[in-house]
């Protein structure tokens, strides 16, 4: 495919990087140092210029493309890039935005600003929060087979049952399959006789309950209920969203918002959750309202100094689960050290959204892991493809490809692969592969 990527942030750098081994890519960015960097930095054509203007977008040949992706941090930029590649070329358009009001119109009206998918940083940030919420100790959760399956990632914690196991002792859930495990920021695809120990990440494919059971299992202490009490901090789009998604999953959060203006229009627009007019670094308010007492606490202000500081305000006061969003990626790392337990960057978020579109034409749904190191694929296999009409066993042991296969849905049906389990056409399965191997393994179903 011939892509060209509007905005060499973050967002379009890790796009970029992800598809530029299997197609010809070019960047457009408005700062000429940043696109010349990146030259050098990714095997990529990059152009500096104004990313909506019909010149510089002729010069990078949309005319031809088959995909253009604008994900600058600016909405309406986005938006007339879009606008701009469709009056000179048929090629598929992506915009991120921030705005909700930019995805409410696009979705009623198909086609709308020449965008043919969008994709809304803070509505996807709040989902992924409320998803994490769901289960005690993940750090990644992602539906599959329309919901059917479960991908999560838990992060395994002093004290956790599962800790000193080995993965089959574990494994107690006839539906949930071990697909991987990382350790040290190095992935392992483990084996019944492998050793979990405090600090891993392990990574189980299976039912949503079986996911959830096993959740339980891992963090017995902190499995959420509608009862328990959930504390956004910060009024803004995303703690917006995220009180909004909880409502809807019966939960009766409390919302922080010090802006006047603002708390009134929260109050009016939500009317499960109870919001406070305050600033939320104001310990003895914390105290009073006995924030300390919260299972979990959010934090989603607009500031990432802010939000690490509640983030440890919460922590000290008590509060079991914190969950910050962090908007720059070089402090994802310092609030994971100091102890937060999930720090959630918008962009990457975004990005791995993105990606995931992309990678459509070669699985159904995917979900990249740990920086990229690993994806989960669900593929539909065809008849006569090479993995239809053989046992799982034989498939692994005559493939080069390291892969794990954590479920296979049939007829809308789940199924627990096992070794001598023979794969059908139309199935569904729902496979760990390292990143490098994703086409390899595309390439067979």
């Amino acid at each position: 495919m011939h892509v060209v990527v509007i905005g060499a942030g973050e967002v379009g750098t890790s796009i970029a990087a992800s598809l530029a081994s299997d197609h010809e890519v070019v960047v457009v960015d408005v700062d000429p140092d940043r696109a010349e960097q990146l030259k050098y930095e990714l095997d990529v054509l990059t152009i500096a210029g104004d990313g909506t203007s019909s010149e510089i977008q002729s010069a990078a040949e949309v005319d031809r493309a088959d995909m253009v992706i604008a994900c600058t941090d600016d909405d309406q930029t986005n938006l007339v890039a879009c606008g701009t590649a469709k009056t000179l070329g048929g090629g598929f358009t992506i915009a991120r935005v921030k705005s909700t009001d930019f995805l409410r119109t696009w979705e009623g009206n198909e086609g709308a600003f020449g965008v043919d998918f969008m994709v809304c940083t803070d509505l996807l940030t709040a989902q992924n929060i409320v998803r994490v919420i769901g289960l005690p100790a993940a750090v990644d959760v992602d539906p599959f087979a329309g919901g059917l399956v479960q991908m999560a990632e838990f992060e395994i914690a002093e004290g956790s049952p599962v800790a000193g196991q080995t993965v089959s002792e574990a494994d107690r859930f006839e539906s949930l399959t071990f697909v991987g495990l990382f350790r040290n920021g190095e992935m392992t695809i483990p084996r019944g006789d492998t050793g979990i120990t405090v600090g891993d990440r392990a990574v189980v494919i299976g039912s949503p309950e079986s996911v959830q059971s096993f959740a339980t299992d891992v963090a017995p202490e902190t499995t959420p209920d509608r009862a328990d009490e959930i504390v956004v901090v910060g009024g803004s789009e995303i703690g917006y969203q995220t009180a909004r998604l909880l409502e809807e999953r019966e939960f009766k959060p409390r919302l922080i918002e010090q802006d006047p203006d603002r708390a009134r229009w929260l109050a009016e627009n939500l009317p499960d959750t109870v919001v406070m007019e305050h600033d939320a670094t104001d310990t003895e308010f914390l105290s009073r309202e006995h924030v300390d007492e919260a299972d979990i606490v959010v934090t989603a202000l607009r500031s990432d100094e802010k939000n690490l500081l509640i983030s440890v305000l919460a922590k000290r006061l008590g509060v079991d689960r914190v969950i910050a969003v962090v908007d720059s990626p070089d402090y994802v790392t310092v609030f994971e050290e100091i102890g937060i337990d999930i720090a959630i960057n918008p962009r990457t978020v975004t990005a791995e959204e993105i990606t995931r579109f992309t990678y459509e034409s070669v699985a159904e749904n995917i979900a990249v892991l740990e920086n990229d190191q690993a994806e989960v694929l669900e593929l539909e296999l065809t008849e006569g493809c090479g993995l239809v009409g053989r046992p799982i066993s034989e498939i692994v042991a005559d493939s080069d490809v390291r892969f794990v296969i954590g479920a296979i849905t049939r007829n809308r049906e789940l199924v627990t692969p096992r070794g001598d389990t023979v794969l059908q056409a139309g199935d569904h399965v729902i496979l760990l592969v390292e990143s490098d191997s994703v086409s390899d393994i595309a390439s067979m179903a």
